[in-house]
Order: structure tokens, then C-alpha cells, then sequence
């Protein structure tokens, strides 16, 4: 459910769904919803390469039937031969990576065979992000069916990559439920933290998806009270709109994971 004054267009409004199902069950599927309403993806898959040379298949979601089968086997040797490795392990700890665009000669003959011919691959985005000695890699798929990814698409992507990297290490690395997860940051992280004590429960409780009357409830105060505590807090933060406050938190959470 897409929390009440949040855009369909923005590239903020559209990552946030995914953002507030960090470390919930439904993650992967929520993930991918957001992804192809936003640009259309079709499959997207997860990978954890660390610097010593391993590699797990995290995340495996969309319309490729042999997506389990491919991360196994990218995992098992042919993250090895990825043309992006060397710009994933060049990449600096906490900055957002956006790898390349997709290019068949990129690829050995064998690894065009089973990751793109076999499987139906058409085209390919991906963006990382490292986390300590972990690198998460996150890979948009296009299969034949929808063809490549246009050049609307391309951007909304490369625009939203920073939110949906930080969201995919944020989810893999705890599995708090999303109230938590806007705790900590609002407890740690200015200008969230700036705010007084009620302020950050509206606004976290806002960024939920709940109404002001709800907030009053759930809070235990009048509604005249959580209006008050509404502008106080926009005013500290120099926003004036739900919007503005969604992307204060993704902008937060994508330089977060250094």
C-alpha cells in the first residue's frame, strides 16, 4: 500500500514501497512489484561477492523460470568471469555503484550462452553498493518478450539506483521490521535526528503511511497536537510536504551503509 500523498512519478515516491519493506518477508516481491512499475523490469536478482572471492545468490525474483539455476551457477564459478568485476572491487566502501550499459560483446561466448541466449536475456542494468568486505549486486533483466530497456527506463534507474542498493544491503544485512529501521535512522542520522522526540514518532509514523488521524491515535494525543508536531518538524527539516520527507530518508539511507 503506497503511503497517502506519495507520487507515482517521482523516482523517490517510486523506491519508497520497497524502502519500508526492508527486512520483512515479502521484501522480494515488493521489490520487484516497485521495479516494473518504475521501469519495467522484469526479473531481478541479488548477489553478495566479497573480497576474498565468494559469492551467494540472495535474491532471485521475476519472469525468468531459470533464475534459481543461474544464480547457482553465477555463483558457483561464473561470477569469476563477470566483464564488471573489476569495476565492483575498484568501487570505493558506501559509494553507489552503476555499472556499464549492457553489451553482448561485453560477454565470453559461454557466458552469453547460458546467461543471455538460453535464458531469454535481452538486456541488462545493475548497480552495487559495498558494506564492509560485502558487495551487494543488484541485476535488472529484460527477457525478449519486452525488449530492451528504453531510454526513460534507463534513467529512472540509474535516478533511483542509490535507494534500491541501500534497501537491498539494508534488508540482507537485519531483518527489523520497518519501524525499527526508521528508529535508528531518525535516532542517528541528521537532520532526522535533530528533530524532538514527538516529531520523529509523527513523522516516522507519516512515513508508515498513516493519516493525521491515525497518527493522533496511535499516539495518544489530540489531532491539533500532531498538526503541531507535523509543521514543527517540516520546519526544521526546511520541507513542506510528504514528498520532500521521503526523500530526505532514502537520500539518508543510501549513504548510510559506509
Amino acid at each position: 500500500m503506497r503511503p497517502r500523498g506519495t507520487s507515482t512519478t517521482s523516482a523517490d515516491g517510486d523506491v519508497t514501497p520497497a524502502v519500508l519493506a526492508i527486512g520483512r518477508p515479502d521484501f522480494p516481491k515488493i521489490l520487484i512489484d516497485t521495479l516494473r512499475r518504475q521501469a519495467g523490469v522484469g526479473h531481478c536478482m541479488v548477489f553478495a561477492l566479497t573480497r576474498s572471492g565468494a559469492a551467494r545468490c540472495l535474491l532471485d525474483a521475476g519472469n525468468i523460470p531459470t533464475g534459481s539455476d543461474l544464480g547457482a551457477a553465477y555463483a558457483g564459478q561464473f561470477h569469476e568471469s563477470d566483464p564488471n568485476r573489476d569495476a565492483l572491487f575498484e568501487a570505493e566502501t558506501g559509494a553507489p555503484i552503476m555499472l556499464p550499459s549492457f553489451a553482448p560483446r561485453m560477454y565470453g561466448a559461454r557466458y552469453r550462452k547460458i546467461f543471455f541466449s538460453d535464458s531469454d536475456i535481452v538486456d541488462k542494468c545493475a548497480t552495487a553498493i559495498w558494506t564492509g568486505d560485502t558487495c551487494f549486486y543488484v541485476n535488472f533483466y529484460r527477457i525478449t518478450s519486452q525488449g530492451r530497456f528504453g531510454d526513460a527506463e534507463r534513467a529512472r534507474l540509474q535516478a533511483s539506483a542509490p535507494a534500491i542498493g541501500a534497501s537491498v544491503a539494508r534488508h540482507f544485512q537485519q531483518a527489523a521490521t520497518p519501524d525499527q529501521n526508521l528508529a535508528a535512522l531518525f535516532a542517528t542520522r541528521a537532520p532526522l535526528s535533530t528533530l524532538t522526540p514527538r516529531e520523529q514518532e509523527v513523522c516516522r509514523h507519516i512515513l508508515l503511511g498513516l493519516s493525521s488521524e491515525a497518527i493522533s491515535q496511535a499516539l495518544g494525543i489530540s489531532l491539533h497536537s500532531t498538526l503541531t508536531y507535523r509543521k514543527r518538524a517540516y520546519q526544521r527539516l526546511g520541507i513542506s510536504s510528504q514528498n520532500e520527507l521521503f526523500g530526505i530518508v532514502l537520500r539518508l539511507l543510501s549513504r548510510s551503509l559506509n
